[in-house]
């Protein structure tokens, strides 16, 4: 059974995803697709809350992706993997609400969803050693 959060999880990734590939607004992207989705108000609330939060720290996210991942261009990371990499950073770095294990592993369910098949390995291994930073905190 996917959870009410997962799913948030997985439409705000959408939104930042589409916004990262074709320009367009991520609001505006989520809003679409919370119209197409039955989701609770708070399932509702919980992905444009990720969706801000990513946007207004997408800078400071992105230092953390090019710090953790040097072997990895941003601009030339796929993607799926980018943008995975933003929504879990801002949740258990940032946002810091969910416990980083729960973070982490939402975060490899959605790279075994949408990325491709060394997707979940890359993202554990990144936000494994993004998680150093939380404890030190």
């Amino acid at each position: 059974m996917v959870t009410a959060r997962r799913r948030a999880r997985r439409l705000a990734l959408q939104a930042l995803y589409e916004a990262d590939t074709v320009g367009h607004d991520a609001e505006t992207a989520l809003g679409r697709l919370l119209e197409a989705e039955a989701l609770s108000e708070d399932g509702a609330t919980f992905a444009r809350d990720l969706v801000k939060g990513v946007i207004a720290h997408r800078e400071e996210i992105d230092r953390h992706i090019r710090k953790f991942a040097p072997a990895w261009p941003l601009e030339q990371m796929a993607a799926i993997d980018r943008n995975i990499l933003r929504l879990a950073i801002f949740e258990v770095l940032l946002d810091n609400n969910v416990p980083v294990k729960v973070g982490i592993n939402e975060a490899v369910e959605l790279a075994k969803t949408f990325g491709s098949d060394s997707s979940p390995k890359f993202i554990n291994g990144v936000l494994g050693s993004v998680s150093a930073l939380v404890n030190r905190q």
